[in-house]
């Protein structure tokens, strides 16, 4: 199998272990072994096939496609706006993992959420999507498309998911999965001082870093 096959194979392994939480497979397995022991199982096949994503994505052969030409500097433009999503989405955030007693407060949508409920992975789809249009080579479309897919489907299959809880149903309502709807629609407002400046300022800072280390942390120039 050459290495962009193995790369595909290993996106795809990546995909099926992170959607086994939105089957009826899930439940089963919770009921056969424990909660903590499926999510450290979970974790764990996480890790092995996001490792196995990054050693086939690395030896794989650069393809180029011309389905568009490469936006070369989109990353510079869309990277601050995904780190500040995802540095605010872990404050608050009422869809992550073991923080579904956030359904319950008398405002659950603060800071970040009023823009978007899934705002981890709003950041994660914009950095995908922009080193995608940024590359325009098969590995990428292959590698970063696996995240794309990710978090794209992942925040519907968690709506849908949580659809049948009432706390959810009253946070859904204020809140919107695109960006700014709830807002524009009167359902919500925007509230800068519940964001603040540290959270955006560590996105900030975190881009920062990305810039300097790129070329030795990824073997690539970000500019």
């Amino acid at each position: 199998m050459d290495a962009t096959a193995l790369l595909a194979l290993a996106t795809g392994g990546f995909l099926v272990t992170h959607f086994i939480s939105s089957t009826p497979l899930r439940p089963a397995l919770v009921g056969a072994i424990g909660e903590w022991p499926y999510r450290g199982l979970y974790s764990l096949l996480a890790v092995v096939t996001l490792g196995w994503m990054i050693w086939a994505y690395a030896q794989a052969p650069r393809e180029e496609l011309l389905l568009w030409t490469p936006l070369r500097l989109l990353p510079l433009i869309a990277m601050p706006f995904s780190l500040i999503l995802i540095v605010c989405g872990y404050w608050r955030n009422p869809s992550m993992v073991g923080a579904e007693k956030l359904l319950k407060s008398e405002e659950p949508a603060r800071g970040m959420i009023r823009i978007t409920r899934h705002p981890l992975m709003w950041g994660i789809m914009l950095w995908a999507a922009a080193h995608i249009l940024a590359r325009a080579d098969l590995k990428s479309i292959l590698f970063f498309g696996g995240f794309l897919v990710l978090a794209a489907l992942g925040t519907v299959l968690m709506d849908l998911r949580k659809r049948d809880n009432p706390d959810f149903q009253r946070f859904a309502a204020a809140t919107s999965h695109v960006p700014f709807v709830a807002i524009a629609q009167g359902r919500n407002r925007l509230v800068w001082r519940e964001i603040g400046w540290l959270r955006p300022g560590i996105g900030v800072a975190a881009y920062a870093a990305f810039l300097v280390l790129h070329p030795w942390l990824f073997g690539a120039r970000p500019y």
